[in-house]
């Protein structure tokens, strides 16, 4: 079999230290002997897809982990469409956004309760009365993912260079939404701007006296009465995983946003389900994976487990969810490394605090690599601080998908042209010289 590689990213894996552990991680503080062997066999390392301080959302770590780099980011609202299959078009522009509880105050919406607790059939009731909107021929829809959240599509030459409403901390105005100061003077982004601001003020005096929402007053409970948008994006064009890379390609992930990513990357997708066992949906992913290597050469297996926990800002709860992804690999993990030829990648796409105000934060997080190329350190643990000692060094996004491709015996020597193409792999997808063919004849 030709090399190939298996990248197990647990998302939000890496933690500060926290003085229930003697100043551990919950990574470090957890009892993980399975992870600890793959980090044994193998080199290792710090990943950060930019640069150790600053917080990133997965769809950014992951897109710099792909080898893709800023500048081919199209926007996070736009790949969540795509991950939710709806169909959008090269000019419309997608926003993240979910229904909240706001209360009016001095002309303005404050942000009371983020996601409120609802019935479907509340949800369904609301939905159903949410206003589209027309301005300066742009209009304005709201389209309903999964429970409160969905996207909302903005078209007919709308711009994504506006600011977001969605101010993510409770107590907070909802934000205006304004155009960007690179933005500034495009009349599509101004347009844009005024077209949301219409929008969120038509829902908001929709739902505000809905009956729904009266009925949860008077029960006590909070209202369904307005709209938040974030991370707009549009669709742009970009070079496909296996043209970049040389690698047929699929994910195997349980989030819209990841099944977004590998279509808007030309990757296939394998949608995981979610149940109450993180550990044994990780085996399930990776022994589907296993099952898939005579097809593809580059397999992305996702877990979404540890960034879930991180966000109940838990840490204990955080460190038992790890423990149950351990006991899942190692329900798995032999069979991984019988398979002949196979590059596996073990890290994750960013820092999810499981403690304070912030969403992710911005420390690297570990990386293992393992394999018949690979060089094996002194690292005997899977951790941010035991990975720091790794022969790895600290690795950035650019540097990943260069290191498979030179695992599996498949990067090209800088100065070779094999092809029309530069392309990053060797060898290339070559033209056969045909012996009798004069220039401009068969």
């Amino acid at each position: 079999m030709a090399g190939a590689c298996l990248l197990i990213i647990l998302d939000g894996l890496g933690d500060r230290g926290y003085p229930e552990f003697g100043g551990k991680t919950p990574l470090d503080a957890a009892h993980t002997p399975h992870l600890d062997r793959l980090a044994a066999l193998g080199a290792n390392g710090l990943f950060h897809a930019t640069r150790p301080g600053k917080p990133l959302p997965s769809e950014n770590a992951h897109f710099a982990l792909f080898g893709y780099g800023k500048k081919e980011f199209p926007g996070r609202g736009i790949l969540e469409a795509l991950g939710a299959g709806m169909p959008v078009d090269a000019e419309d522009v997608a926003f993240l956004a979910h229904l909240v509880s706001v209360e009016e105050r001095d002309r303005c919406l404050f942000l009371v309760k983020d996601r409120p607790e609802a019935l479907e059939e509340e949800i369904e009731a609301v939905l159903a009365t949410l206003p589209s909107i027309s301005m300066d021929g742009i209009d304005v829809a709201y389209h309903r993912t999964k429970g409160l959240d969905g996207i909302t599509l903005a078209r007919g030459g709308a711009s994504p260079g506006v600011t977001d409403s969605d101010p993510l901390i409770e107590g907070m105005p909802v934000i205006r939404v304004e155009p960007l100061d690179r933005y500034r003077d495009d009349p599509a982004a101004v347009t844009t701007a005024r077209a949301m601001t219409r929008f969120h003020v038509s829902c908001y005096k929709a739902l505000k006296n809905h009956p729904v929402n009266l009925d949860r007053e008077r029960k006590g409970f909070l209202p369904l009465n307005a709209v938040v948008v974030q991370r707009p994006g549009r669709l742009r064009a970009v070079t496909p995983f296996v043209q970049r890379w040389g690698l047929p390609a699929v994910s195997i992930s349980s989030g819209m946003i990841y099944w977004g990513i590998a279509s808007f990357l030309g990757m296939d997708v394998f949608r995981s389900r979610e149940t109450v066992d993180p550990g044994a949906d990780l085996a399930e992913r990776i022994r589907t994976a296993l099952g898939l290597l005579d097809r593809y050469r580059f397999i992305h297996v996702h877990s979404k487990a540890p960034d879930a926990a991180g966000h109940t800002k838990k840490p204990a709860y955080k460190k038992e969810v790890i423990e149950c992804l351990d006991r899942g690999l190692g329900t798995i993990l032999d069979e991984i490394l019988a398979v002949p030829d196979l590059l596996v990648i073990l890290t994750s796409d960013h820092s999810t605090p499981s403690s304070g105000p912030l969403i992710h934060s911005g420390e690297p997080v570990p990386f293992a690599m393992a394999g018949k190329n690979c060089r094996m350190d002194r690292v005997v643990r899977f951790s941010e601080v035991d990975a720091a000692c790794g022969a790895l060094g600290c690795l950035r996004g650019a540097d990943v998908m260069p290191l498979v491709l030179d695992a599996i015996d498949f990067s090209k020597l800088s100065g070779l042209m094999d092809t029309p193409h530069d392309q990053a792999f060797w060898p290339g997808w070559r033209s056969p010289l045909m012996i009798g063919a004069v220039e401009g004849t068969d």
